[in-house]
């Protein structure tokens, strides 16, 4: 275990802040916005990158230097030890962070809630008080 956790070190750094459409080239992301998702989470970018087979691991307490406010990032690991990769489609943090951000909004958890906000209406009644634009004197 011990020998696992030094080797992460060396895995490659995935903050969801790369493929999020939010935010600008400016802000951190580092694809198009038309290939970029929406708000993406650590967790669903966990579970992508074990549904693409590759070993991650998530890391709660890291925050992303540019915005500090955003936390957590996802170390992943695209080659064994002999230099094969574990995934043959995906050879680089280019082709990783396209693929992710192409299943993210696919993610089981995403789909349910987006289901209740759609649904709910909100009412935009507007009520406005008769005192508006008046000036005291």
């Amino acid at each position: 275990m011990e020998g696992e956790i030094s080797n992460i070190k060396q895995w490659i750094v995935f903050y969801p802040v790369y493929i999020n459409s939010k935010k600008t080239l400016a802000e951190g992301r580092r694809i198009s916005t038309s290939n970029a998702c929406e708000n993406p989470t650590c967790q669903e970018i966990g579970d992508c990158c074990g549904h693409l087979k590759l070993p991650f691991a998530i890391e709660v307490d890291k925050a992303y230097p540019r915005d500090f406010m955003q936390r957590g990032r996802v170390r992943v690991l695209l080659k064994k030890e002999d230099g094969t990769l574990y995934n043959p489609t995906i050879s680089s943090r280019k082709q990783l962070m396209l693929r992710v951000a192409e299943l993210v909004p696919r993610h089981p958890g995403r789909t349910k809630k987006q289901e209740p906000a759609a649904s709910s209406t909100s009412t935009t009644g507007t009520s406005k008080s008769g005192k508006a634009g008046k000036k005291k004197r």
